[in-house]
């Protein structure tokens, strides 16, 4: 599902589907994405909810907002969820943290999770270490895991 930018004829932004509401209906995450083929798309931006994907990987999405990953692209992408929501200055941390890796950390303005888009070539140690040392000290309760490195099953995609 994508809905075109006229200014970009290959900019535009895809939906993709992250579950279900409790009414059942499906819920939505839209990403920036650039238009690569029929139904093929480049993502531009990492998921702060749906998992499996990053920046950078080409996807394969149908109209209901399933997608496959047809080719990994060079990125890691971590989601931090807490609660209450992340302190402007723990975000601050984040950023400062990851900059020197090249990596980019988004929130929304409320600021209830957290997305960082890394290079896969950083490699796994840096990255948690990284997210240990950050979430040591963030207040509440925080949960944060890779969301692109592991297959549906739960099974390593060996990167």
């Amino acid at each position: 599902m994508s809905i075109e930018s006229p200014a970009h004829t290959h900019r535009c932004h895809v939906a993709l589907r992250a579950g279900f509401a409790s009414s059942g209906k499906p819920v939505f995450e839209t990403l920036p994405a650039r238009a690569v083929g029929l139904g093929s798309y480049e993502l531009l931006g990492s998921p702060g909810v749906v998992e499996g994907c990053a920046a950078g990987d080409l996807l394969k999405i149908d109209a209901d907002g399933l997608f496959q990953v047809e080719e990994r692209g060079p990125n890691l992408c971590i989601q931090a969820f807490g609660e209450p929501p992340f302190s402007a200055e723990s975000l601050e941390s984040l950023i400062g943290a990851f900059g020197p890796l090249d990596g980019l950390v988004e929130a929304p303005a409320d600021r209830r999770f957290i997305v960082v888009t890394v290079p896969a070539v950083v490699g796994f140690p840096a990255v948690e270490a990284v997210m240990e040392a950050w979430a040591a000290g963030v207040s509440g309760l925080l949960e944060w895991g890779f969301s692109n490195v592991f297959g549906p099953d739960g099974e390593p995609l060996n990167w």
